[in-house]
Parts: C-alpha cells; structure tokens; sequence
C-alpha cells in the first residue's frame, strides 16, 4: 500500500469527542527517553499558522500532525530498534529509500509524495492507526495483512524521507483523524498535561518528563565544525591529540527568545573554555555554536577532559548534557 496518503503536514483537524479509552500505546522505540532519545516535536494543535503543543508551548512546528522521538546519529548507525506501539495489524508499509538529510530544494522534491520514506501503517481495533516514519532503509520488517503484537520490532530510525535528522514520526489516528496521544482531548483553554489522560501506557508516563528545550548533540573537534558535519556525524570518531586544538560544540532544540547556549571544556589543569554564545533573537527549532583554544606549548595534559553544553534561560540552567574523552 503507498502511504503517501499520509504525508506529513497539513491542517491538523480537531476531534469533537473524546479519543482516549480504548487505546494504551507502549513506547515506539528501544530506548530511553532523556538519555538515549528525547522527544524533540509534538503535534501541532493550531489550525491556523501559528504552533501549538499539547502544553499550548511551540515545541511542533506548523501542521505537525505527529509526535518526533530524535536519536544521535551514532546510534542511529549502530541501530535504534523501532516497536509497534500496541497490537495490530500491518495495513500498509514501504522500504527502499535512501537514507539522507533532505536539506536543498531538490531533495524535498526527490521526496515529494513519500515524505514519511520507509514507513509502517498499523490498523489496531476500534478505528485506531498508527503511522510509523522515516525508517533506516531496509530495516522494515512484516507483510501487508500480518499481525503484529505491541513490542514486535518492525524497523529501525534511519533519515529516509522528508527529515533533517534520525528520529521516528509516530502518528496515530482515530477513524482517519489525526490524534495527540499526549493530549488525545486536547482543551485550548486549559493546556494542562493530564498524565492520567493520555494514551500512552503506565510505564512511559513514568518515564516522561515535558522538556522542550535541551542539548541534543555535544562533542570535540580540533577545527571549528560546520553544522552539516555535525549532523551528519563526520566528528563521531574523533580522537583528540595533545597538540592539536580543542573544540566543543553543541546543538540544541526548541529555543526561545534570550536563550543561551554556553560550552565547556574542563581538562585534568583546570578549566579550558567557557563560551557563552548570543543570545538567540527569536524562537528557534535548532541552534549550534562552537568555541575552542589551540594546543598550548607542550601540548595538552595527558587524562580526561569533560565537555559540558547548557543551555541558559534567565541566567539558569535550564538543560545540560556532558561528556568525557581522553588524551593520552
């Protein structure tokens, strides 16, 4: 079956009566959220062009129909499992697209009608879908018509399709209607995250912490690292060298206006870089910088050296992530 009939984007439609009940969702990826995934964009619950989460906050972007649980690159390579979210049966499901970050206009293009690239459409009971995106190619695993159980591993988060980075889309629908799993009666005039109202199962309520804005990706380079490099993983093997320069960057996602983001580098004599980049001017989906020194006389220290990426909201840290590599 093509599943270009559920391309992402569009108007999001509002469901006129209530759409929790009779559907418990398990989490769609082997993982763990806030230290191996996050989720980076809910759906979008404006009809118009504005944005607007489950919280009534703009971690979606415009006509987002769907819920985006990124991965690093890295894992992705390695593999990051993709689970059926409850039992069901295979409706729909296609392989085969390359796996790339759609950047320019031709990519979009080379894509147009198979945004959601290799994919899976499951049929569950009571009118429910589930729509899986952007599987890595050649990972998607099942037949049309076959029965799956919640837990079935049916792919893995690759870059296939309409995305500029590894994560899976999960949709759900409810009689072909659009439906946020966080907030399935959603209510404009309260914005209120009701854990007990959603559609996920027990486990991953627990697990779940609403945090829009965070670090996402951090590292070391010995050269200022462009943004497409990072994303495309080029500085996952790094090895830094004692007399080479030493430079940590960062990516971080859903910022507001006057967000920092600030970059660290301790090493095993003290302290090395500490950065705070511009504030941000406006909203913004993404954001990356990168500070460094060079190499002093005689080179760096032999030991460990942590890497820290904040971002600051009102002179707090609001997120933080680290990391640890040695110089030998």
């Amino acid at each position: 079956m093509d599943l270009s009939r559920w391309m992402i984007g569009g108007v999001v439609a509002v469901l006129a009566q209530s759409a929790a009940a009779d559907l418990a969702l398990q989490h769609p990826v082997d993982c763990t959220l806030g230290e191996n995934c996050v989720i980076q964009q809910f759906m979008d619950h404006d009809a118009t062009d504005g944005i607007l989460d489950f919280t009534c906050d703009e971690a979606s972007y415009d006509g987002h129909k769907g819920t985006d649980f990124r991965v690093s690159v890295g894992d992705m390579q390695r593999g990051v499992n993709v689970l059926a979210a409850a039992d069901g049966v295979i409706l729909g499901m296609r392989d085969g697209m390359e796996d790339r970050r759609a950047q320019s206009q031709s990519d979009m293009d080379a894509v147009a009608g198979k945004e959601c690239g290799n994919g899976m459409v499951l049929r569950h009971e009571n009118g429910w879908e589930t729509q899986y995106c952007h599987m890595k190619q050649g990972s998607v695993v099942g037949e049309k018509g076959a029965t799956v159980k919640a837990g079935t591993v049916i792919g893995q988060i690759g870059l296939s399709g309409r995305t500029q980075f590894a994560h899976l889309h999960l949709s759900v629908r409810k009689d072909g209607k659009p439906v946020d799993p966080f907030s399935p009666d959603f209510d404009r005039a309260s914005c209120a995250y009701a854990p007990d109202a959603t559609l996920w199962a027990d486990d991953f309520v627990e697990k779940f912490t609403y945090q829009p804005t965070k670090v996402v990706t951090l590292g070391l380079a010995d050269t200022g690292p462009s943004l497409t490099e990072v994303m495309d993983g080029d500085w996952l093997d790094f090895e830094p060298k004692s007399d080479a320069p030493l430079v940590v960057y960062g990516i971080a996602v859903n910022g507001k206006t006057d967000d920092i983001l600030q970059l660290t580098l301790d090493g095993p004599n003290g302290q090395i870089v500490m950065s705070k980049r511009p504030p941000l001017e406006k909203r913004k989906a993404q954001w990356f910088g990168f500070a460094g020194k060079r190499a002093p006389a005689g080179g760096w220290a032999a030991g460990n050296y942590v890497i820290r990426v904040d971002v600051l909201r009102d002179g707090a840290v609001l997120h933080s992530e680290m990391q640890m590599l040695t110089i030998k």
